[in-house]
């Protein structure tokens, strides 16, 4: 199975938080979760902690490298720039990354927010996702139990497994 690539100032382990979800499902294909991931406009149908969702210097509606966007998650809004964006193709796992910003001094949290979508044997499909983050904010979500980061990226996860499953 594939890992996510990390920015070098981003290695989990090395920053101030970080969260992994990951799923495996049989019956899906990565063209059938990639659309969903892909177009960010499509988040909040599926996923409620994500929330007006805009694109800067006439970007999307679909991510690529470098396009620019904003979007409310975590009571955070975050300003974000897609830095890594590789369509899946056979025997290739999609995959979606963006460095994401918010707030200045004592309350700027940056984060790396990485995506994998890749197709295992027997008709199954690999989603993970994982984020890595800085700063204060990113050090009391650390502390936090439950972890909202583990718990709001599952849900993430399960709403784009469902929305795939109902468009599928």
């Amino acid at each position: 199975m594939n890992d996510i690539l990390w920015p070098e100032a981003y290695t989990p382990g090395f920053t101030d938080n970080f969260a992994s979800n990951e799923v495996i499902v049989a019956g899906l294909t990565a063209r059938d979760v990639w659309p969903l991931l892909s177009h960010a406009a499509q988040w909040p149908s599926y996923y409620a902690n994500s929330a007006n969702i805009r694109f800067h210097d006439g970007g999307g509606p679909e991510l690529a490298a470098g396009t620019r966007f904003y979007f409310e998650t975590f009571g955070f809004p975050v300003e974000a720039e897609v830095v890594e964006y590789v369509p899946p193709v056979a025997g290739q796992p999609g995959r979606v990354a963006w460095h994401g910003w918010a707030g200045e001094g004592d309350t700027r949290l940056d984060v790396h927010h990485a995506w994998l979508i890749e197709e295992l044997s027997g008709g199954r499909l690999r989603v993970l996702t994982q984020e890595s983050q800085k700063g204060k904010p990113a050090q009391d979500l650390a502390r936090t139990r439950p972890n909202p980061m583990i718990n709001g990226h599952q849900d993430w996860l399960d709403g784009l497994i469902a929305a795939a499953r109902h468009g599928a």
